[in-house]
């Protein structure tokens, strides 16, 4: 053993770097909510910060220095004026609990890894699975986010659906898989079904209406226009809700026709499936207890740090289908449908002790914690609308169902796409400038504003003073 290991390994070390950096956290925290710190992104251009990170290697390092600048120089997420992509400004107990994460290291894909986390892990999704209506079957995993989440769920529905063993036996000749999924789905479910083998026509968009659901009333035509090219449909995938557009598909119709034409229905509900588990909200994903399964992050609307994500099954024997492989040297047959070893039904081969995380949330706070989490945001989704809505100056395209907004500056002078060029230049302005996070979409040939309210401290002042903002900088443009 060296000096230099026993000086990264000693606990009193670890002890004293340990609390410098929780205050340093601590202190970062404190300056975003009472924004007495009015800078939420640090801009540099890539190449420059780049290179002053490339400079600091092989120079002296200081403990202190080195973590103060590193958080200075990162978005600060915790900040009420950081309204972009959907990543939440995470309960500090979430912190500690990566913190523990990083320092015991136990892989939690199987039992004898990660004995704790496994049996928090089960509880959590046993708690969620009941939250959102599932019954006593049902069953699930916590895995790295929405994108393996997807995957997961419809190659069980490709195992299950497709009556042959595919993991094992491969392909089958003159069999063309393929998904329905509305056109505003998150491009994670195309990749799922390509990294499966299907292509470009394994992915069937069914037309959204004005409001950017899944249009219901052209299922049947859709469908049978599929059957005809010779494809076979294994699965309906609806948007709980949307990314671009925070849109819910209707989930009990949906439900109605995967249930007539013996097709998976899969709910992507990475961002507002949790609705379900809320009393004001939940009418939005009326039906999702119909679902075969159902993906929601922690990590968007519960408070939870990334990545951390629930995907379950109605069916709870369904989601060992997933990955029905032989690897001996871990599992034996008998094992195969054993709860605690997740590895037979994720992705994952090693796992963040994801369970500890939200177990410790859940039994410091209980339940309504995340009730409230989601609530608030949901509620900042409309008074953000409300007051959009109220500006002659400003276009609001639909009424959001949820925390994600959409909005673009407006002068009646401008063509559209002059419009578009406006509101890019904009949202440039705003980033550089760095007082707000804000990010951008297309709907149609339009380009849009779009703001998710995901921090709980962000208030109807900071609203204002983003409007304002973006007036400042549209009637400049």
């Amino acid at each position: 053993m060296t000096d230099l290991l026993n000086q990264a390994y000693d606990p009193e070390n670890f002890r004293d770097q340990a609390h410098r950096l929780v205050d340093l956290i601590a202190d970062h925290l404190e300056s975003s909510y009472n924004q007495s710190d009015n800078i939420v992104l640090p801009w540099m251009d890539p190449d420059l910060r780049l290179r002053k990170w490339q400079d600091e290697i092989g120079q002296e390092f200081d403990f202190e220095p080195f973590w103060k600048d590193t958080i200075a120089e990162t978005i600060h997420i915790h900040h009420p004026k950081y309204m972009g992509h959907q990543v939440c400004a995470s309960l500090p107990l979430a912190g500690l609990g990566e913190l523990l994460n990083g320092t015991l290291n136990n892989g939690s894909a199987i039992y004898e890894m990660g004995p704790v986390s496994t049996a928090m892990e089960r509880v959590v999704i046993d708690w969620l699975c009941g939250a959102i209506g599932y019954g006593k079957k049902a069953s699930g995993v916590l895995t790295s986010g929405g994108s393996l989440g997807n995957l997961t769920a419809l190659l069980a529905a490709r195992q299950h659906q497709s009556g042959f063993d595919h993991w094992n036996e491969g392909k089958i000749d003159g069999f063309h898989p393929a998904i329905m999924v509305s056109e505003e789905s998150h491009y994670s479910v195309s990749r799922a079904v390509q990294i499966m083998g299907w292509g470009e026509k394994g992915v069937i968009k069914v037309p959204s209406n004005h409001l950017h659901q899944l249009d219901a009333s052209q299922l049947e035509f859709i469908y049978d226009r599929a059957i005809k090219q010779g494809l076979t449909v294994i699965a309906l995938v609806a948007n709980s809700c949307s990314t671009s557009t925070g849109s819910y598909d209707p989930l009990e119709d949906m439900a109605d026709f995967s249930e007539k034409k013996g097709l998976w229905f899969h709910i992507d509900g990475a961002h507002g499936g949790a609705a379900a588990i809320t009393p004001k909200y939940r009418h939005l994903t009326k039906g999702i207890e119909r679902a075969d399964s159902v993906v929601i992050d922690f990590h968007k609307m519960l408070g939870v740090s990334a990545l951390t994500t629930a995907v379950i099954f109605k069916e709870g024997l369904r989601s060992y289908e997933t990955f029905n492989q032989k690897a001996f040297y871990l599992f034996n047959n008998e094992e195969r449908e054993q709860w605690f070893n997740s590895a037979v039904r994720t992705m994952e081969c090693t796992k963040n002790m994801m369970g500890v995380k939200v177990y410790a949330i859940l039994r410091t706070y209980g339940p309504q914690i995340f009730i409230d989490h989601f609530t608030t945001l949901y509620d900042l989704g409309r008074q953000f609308a409300s007051l959009l809505s109220a500006c002659s100056d400003i276009e609001v395209p639909i009424e959001p169902e949820s925390n994600i907004v959409c909005y673009r500056y407006i002068r009646p002078e401008k063509t559209d796409d002059e419009l578009n060029v406006l509101n890019e230049e904009i949202r440039r302005k705003i980033i550089e400038s760095g007082r707000f996070y804000i990010v951008k979409t297309r709907i149609g040939q339009k380009t849009y504003l779009r703001t998710a309210l995901m921090n709980p401290f962000t208030s109807q002042a900071d609203m204002t003073a983003l409007i304002s903002e973006i007036r400042r900088f549209g009637e400049s443009g």
